[in-house]
């Protein structure tokens, strides 16, 4: 979507991203490497595009062949097994290879600017590990942050300072080339993004704990941010500059934000495990939607995601899409793409 709205006309970017779609998706803990995949095609001697025909070897899963197969952008593959050293190295030979105009660095949230030790943080792991390696590229990089606050991390006031100019304030028309993308991604921070552009505001509720995120005027804007100055911030970032795999980054991560979110995907998979798969009836759905729509309306809740209301019904991520279709036809009205409106209390 950024690269349509900064760049368009121009030859679409690579974009080098993690296969790393948690549980709903991958019920595999952790992000996915080159192995856990057939059909990659090699790129350079670290990096592997992964174009429409590729698939994730069972059990694991990924959205990216998906995404390479409906987008114009070129999809490579993160490989944070070798630590940050690993990532420099992809990078370095990207910049060798493509001789790119520009290498932007994206963050939808923000928590990319964060300390480490903030209590609200729940996922620095990815973020730290790239914006470390990018910090180590002998290539200029600009930071961009997406949605301040949008992930349910940290909160756009606390971001406020920590934020440059504004790059850019997305809008409906900029959401459109990735509009049937957003009708079964499921990203969160993504879909508020894109919710927020079309004009969207409220209160959403996320995740499997019921975050409530503030849609808001600056939900849309896209934000410059110092580079140097996240690193300097970034104590996680810093205490990994030089590993050279994903334990030593997790046990960092343990010892500086006193946890590693890849620990919490284990104990919820393992939970997860023990779990039934439950029917998705109909009748059941349509009394869990009341029971659920009037607990929110009195928390002052405005919108939700269908993974929010996924994991709320005890329902598993495998049965998100077909939840959404049951929705859609009982109440259309309550759709506003890529969001679950909740029409307050009458």
């Amino acid at each position: 979507m950024l690269d349509a709205a900064l760049y368009s006309g121009e030859t679409p970017a690579l974009v080098l991203t993690y296969a790393w779609d948690r549980l709903l998706v991958d019920p595999i803990p952790g992000p996915r490497g080159p192995a856990n995949f057939n059909g990659l095609r090699p790129l350079t001697r670290s990096v592997q595009t992964v174009p429409a025909h590729a698939t994730p070897i069972a059990p694991a899963g990924s959205t990216l062949p998906r995404l390479a197969a409906e987008l114009p952008q070129t999809f490579a593959l993160i490989d944070p097994h070798h630590g940050a050293e690993g990532i420099i190295r992809q990078l370095e030979e990207l910049v060798q290879y493509l001789e790119p105009d520009s290498v932007d660095l994206l963050d939808v949230g923000g928590d990319i600017l964060a300390q480490g030790d903030e209590p609200t943080l729940r996922s620095p792991l990815a973020d730290a590990l790239t914006l470390a390696a990018c910090c180590e590229l002998n290539f200029p990089v600009r930071l961009l942050v997406a949605g301040p606050g949008l992930d349910g991390e940290l909160p756009a006031g606390v971001l406020r300072d920590r934020l440059g100019p504004i790059a850019l304030t997305l809008t409906a028309e900029h959401v459109q080339p990735v509009s049937s993308v957003l009708e079964w991604h499921p990203s969160e921070a993504t879909a508020m993004l894109a919710a927020t552009a079309r004009g969207a505001r409220g209160l959403c509720e996320v995740r499997d704990a019921g975050l409530p995120v503030p849609l808001t005027d600056e939900g849309p804007s896209v934000h410059e941010a110092d580079l140097d100055e996240a690193l300097n911030r970034n104590q996680l970032a810093r205490a990994i500059l030089a590993t050279e795999n994903l334990h030593e980054v997790e046990q960092c991560s343990r010892e500086i934000c006193g946890f590693s979110e890849i620990d919490y995907e284990r104990n919820k998979a393992s939970w997860l495990g023990t779990q039934p798969t439950p029917k998705l009836d109909p009748e059941a759905v349509l009394h869990q939607l009341n029971d659920f729509e009037a607990n929110a309306q009195r928390r002052g809740i405005t919108h939700t995601t269908f993974r929010r209301l996924t994991e709320a019904f005890g329902l598993s991520g495998t049965q998100r899409q077909d939840l959404r279709a049951l929705l859609l036809s009982i109440r259309p009205e309550q759709y506003q793409a890529p969001l679950w409106h909740i029409p307050s209390e009458a």
